[in-house]
C-alpha cells in the first residue's frame, strides 16, 4: 500500500493524498473520501520517507523544569493544543530546575532532531543567552522576557504591585514577603520589585526589606513563613511569589494557632487549584499559563510555516481574584 493506490482507492490525486498527510489545502470531501480508506486500509505513511522528503520531522521540543507544578502543567496544555491542531508532536524534556540540564537538551534539539523548541524557561544564564542565539531551529521561550529571541511573558512586575497595594488597601500595616531567587527575572526578581515599590509608594518603605527567598514548595513556604515571622515581627499580612509558597505559610500559620486571614492575611500567585481549595480561599494572581503556551507554540508554527523572522514579544495581563 502507498499513496497511489491510496490516491486510486479514493478516487483522488496522489498530490491530495500527500496533502492530506501533510496538513496541507484540500477540500472536506476529498477529506473524508481519503480519511474512509486510510481507515479500512490501516495505512499509516513512512515517517522517515516524510523526513527525507520535506525536511521535517513534525516533531516540537518542548523543554520545563518540573512537571508537579499546576502552572507549567497549563502552559504544556496550551502548547499540546496547537501541536496538535497542526499535525505535530511534542517531545517533552524534564530538567529537574538543573540549568546544566537545560543548555543539555537545547543542544540536543539543536542537531535538527525536532523542528523548533519551546522552552519554558526560569533562570536565563549567560550561557543559556549564547546558546539561544546560535539555535539552528526557530525557538520561543515561555514565561521570561528575552532581548533578541521570541517570547511570551507575563506582567509579574504590577501582577505583584496589585496584590500587594490590595494587601495595603485592606487595612494590612506590616507586610512580609516570601519570594523566589532574584536569578528567575519574573518569578523573583520582578515580583519582589512589585512588592517593593507597593509599600514605598505606600510610605511604608521600611517594609521592603520584609522578606526572605523559598524555594517552590509548600514545605519551603512552610520553613521560611516561619524564618519570616523570626525575622520581622508583628506581621499583619504576608505576600508570597506564589500559590503552593503561600499554602505551606497558611499552614505553618494555622499549627501556631495564629488566625488566617484574621490575625494575618496571606497572599499567593498563580491562582492555582490549591489556591481556591483553601478555606477560605486564598487572595491571588491570575496568569493567563494555558494561553501562554498557546500563544507561544501558535508563533513557533508560523515561523515553521511561513518561515518568518521577526522578532516576536507578548507580555500577558493577569488579574486579582479572592479579594
Amino acid at each position: 500500500m502507498n499513496i497511489a493506490e491510496i490516491a486510486k482507492r479514493a478516487g483522488v490525486s496522489s498530490a491530495a493524498v500527500s496533502r492530506y498527510f501533510n496538513n496541507g489545502y484540500i477540500s472536506e470531501e476529498k477529506k473524508e473520501r481519503i480519511r474512509r480508506v486510510v481507515e479500512e486500509t490501516g495505512y499509516r505513511p513512512s515517517v522517515q520517507a516524510q523526513t527525507l522528503r520535506t525536511k521535517k520531522t513534525k516533531l516540537v521540543g518542548v523543554i520545563v523544569p518540573k512537571i508537579a507544578s499546576a502552572s507549567i502543567g497549563r502552559v504544556v496544555e496550551g502548547i499540546l493544543s496547537i501541536l496538535n491542531a497542526n499535525g505535530y508532536q511534542m517531545l517533552l524534556a524534564v530538567t529537574q530546575n538543573d540549568p546544566k540540564k537545560e543548555l543539555e537538551y537545547l543542544d540536543t534539539f539543536r542537531d535538527k532532531q525536532v523542528d523548533g523548541v519551546v522552552l519554558v524557561a526560569t533562570v536565563l544564564t549567560a550561557e543559556h543567552k549564547k546558546t539561544l542565539k546560535n539555535m539552528s531551529v526557530p525557538t520561543v521561550v515561555v514565561g521570561q522576557q528575552l532581548s533578541g529571541c521570541c517570547c511570551v511573558y507575563h506582567d509579574d512586575y504590577h501582577a505583584s504591585y496589585d496584590l500587594s497595594s490590595m494587601m495595603l488597601e485592606k487595612g494590612r500595616k506590616k507586610l512580609g514577603y516570601i519570594g523566589a531567587v532574584f536569578q528567575d527575572k519574573a518569578v523573583g526578581e520582578q515580583r519582589y520589585k512589585g512588592f517593593r515599590d507597593a509599600v514605598r509608594d505606600k510610605g511604608a518603605e521600611e517594609l521592603a526589606e520584609n522578606y526572605v527567598i523559598a524555594a517552590f514548595t509548600v514545605s519551603s513556604g512552610y520553613e521560611k513563613a516561619g524564618e519570616l515571622l523570626e525575622k520581622c515581627k508583628d506581621l499583619d499580612g504576608i505576600v508570597c511569589a506564589t500559590d503552593t509558597m503561600a499554602a505551606g505559610a497558611v499552614k505553618y500559620l494555622r499549627e501556631r494557632g495564629v488566625k488566617v486571614p484574621e490575625q494575618i492575611m496571606v497572599a499567593g500567585q498563580g491562582d492555582s487549584d490549591l489556591a481556591n481549595v483553601m478555606d477560605p480561599p486564598l487572595p491571588t494572581v491570575h496568569y493567563s499559563y494555558e494561553k501562554s503556551g498557546e500563544m507561544a507554540a501558535q508563533m513557533l508554527m508560523e515561523i515553521l510555516h511561513r518561515g518568518g523572522t521577526d522578532l516576536m514579544e507578548i507580555k500577558l495581563g493577569y488579574y486579582l481574584t479572592g479579594r
